[in-house]
């Protein structure tokens, strides 16, 4: 085998797991008829470490899992791998027990991380028959919840990141949702986008964006998600320095 080949082979591998990692992610446009759901995950490099995913439950439940791995590049993105890999087999077993779940992701990413090397997790679950959102925060940044009334609702951590310390516990939390209520997940590359004054988006410009969009526009929570990313790239003028993921979730 030449040089030459050995690059192509390598170029092909490397192809074919920038789509492998995208297939663990479900594309926008997830219209239950009870929830409105849309994703985008837009990495600095052809591999990252961000993650979001919708699977489906038994019992007419819906998880929603987003994630943000230490560093970047194929190691941040093998770690996200696992670790989606991991709650897949977790929910099997853990039933609906999301604290269960969760300590069993961190202890597998433990056991198998590099030293330093950990991912911070949101895992939710959404009962379309009771409208009730339960869930568990592992290190990850708050997602908000806006309500159809105008109140906003901050998802706070109740736990360490996965893969950081073997002993980590986690409480789950429950909230009800009603029609047109919003929750948004996000990742630190979409809050931290910073314009050329090194000025970071911040959460503010997240809520600005949010409330710029129109909840009855045909593209539904698709929509919300280009509305969120257009004006992200507006004020760091298209500079992306980290990756950058968003879920929606929105309550018909």
């Amino acid at each position: 085998m030449t040089t030459e080949d050995v690059v192509v082979d390598v170029s092909q591998d490397w192809v074919l797991a920038c789509d492998v990692q995208q297939r663990f992610m479900h594309g926008p446009g997830w219209n239950t008829g009870s929830v409105d759901l849309s994703g985008r995950c837009r990495q600095v490099r052809a591999l990252g470490g961000d993650c979001y995913h919708f699977m489906a439950l038994t019992d007419d439940r819906l998880a929603l899992v987003v994630g943000d791995a230490s560093g970047k590049g194929l190691a941040a993105a093998l770690m996200m791998a696992s670790v989606q890999s991991s709650i897949r087999t977790a929910a099997l077993f853990t039933g609906n027990d999301l604290g269960a779940l969760l300590k069993t992701v961190n202890l597998q990413a433990y056991a198998w991380s590099l030293t330093n090397r950990y991912a911070t997790l949101f895992y939710g679950v959404f009962d379309r028959a009771t409208r009730t959102l339960r869930y568990v925060n592992a290190g990850h940044n708050p997602p908000v919840v806006l309500r159809d009334d105008g109140s906003v609702h901050w998802l706070q951590p109740s736990g360490a990141p996965v893969g950081m310390f073997p002993d980590s516990t986690y409480q789950e939390s429950a909230l009800q949702l009603n029609p047109g209520d919003l929750v948004i997940t996000y990742t630190d590359g979409v809050i931290e986008a910073a314009n050329p004054s090194g000025e970071e988006w911040g959460v503010q410009g997240l809520l600005n964006a949010t409330a710029a969009w129109e909840p009855h526009c045909p593209e539904g929570a698709e929509g919300l998600v280009q509305v969120i990313f257009n004006s992200m790239d507006d004020f760091s003028r298209g500079c992306q320095t980290d990756d950058a993921t968003l879920a929606v979730l929105r309550v018909v």
